[in-house]
């Protein structure tokens, strides 16, 4: 799951704190818990990365990212369900298992150590709330 949260120009991240990808910058989200609904699950994890309270509003994208390890084999394969999300409330402050978090602009996106396909997600999905209906890969 992924939230995407924007505030006029910027768009709010998590750097990672754990492995994979400890210290790359990502859109704040995370696993689903059985029998949890993908709306509820991304919901919580926003409030567990960020502090934050958001509501999820419409579907932004299906992302797919497969990982292969040191031999070429799949070692992660994510497909990661991307929503437009609100802040209803909350204190933005890094938590669970995120380094930091923090507001963007497009500018300072653009220098970022971002997990792979991020970049291209954001840029996708800035322009507002509309769903885009083909899966998104890097």
């Amino acid at each position: 799951m992924g939230a995407l949260i924007f505030d006029d120009d910027q768009v709010l991240l998590v750097e990672r704190g754990k492995p994979p990808l400890q210290g790359y910058w990502s859109l704040p989200g995370g696993l689903v818990e059985a029998g949890e609904r993908l709306e509820d699950a991304v919901v919580r994890e926003v409030k567990e990365e960020t502090g934050l309270t958001v509501t999820a509003g419409r579907l932004a994208t299906v992302f797919e990212r497969i990982m292969p390890d040191a031999d070429g084999q799949c070692e992660y394969h994510y497909v990661l369900v991307d929503f437009y999300c609100t802040i209803t409330g909350g204190t933005l402050k890094a938590g669970d298992d995120s380094k930091s978090t923090r507001w963007f602009t497009r500018a300072e996106v653009a220098a970022l150590l971002l997990t792979e396909g991020t970049r291209e997600v954001i840029e996708l999905c800035r322009a507002g709330d509309v769903t885009h209906p083909l899966i998104t890969r890097p």
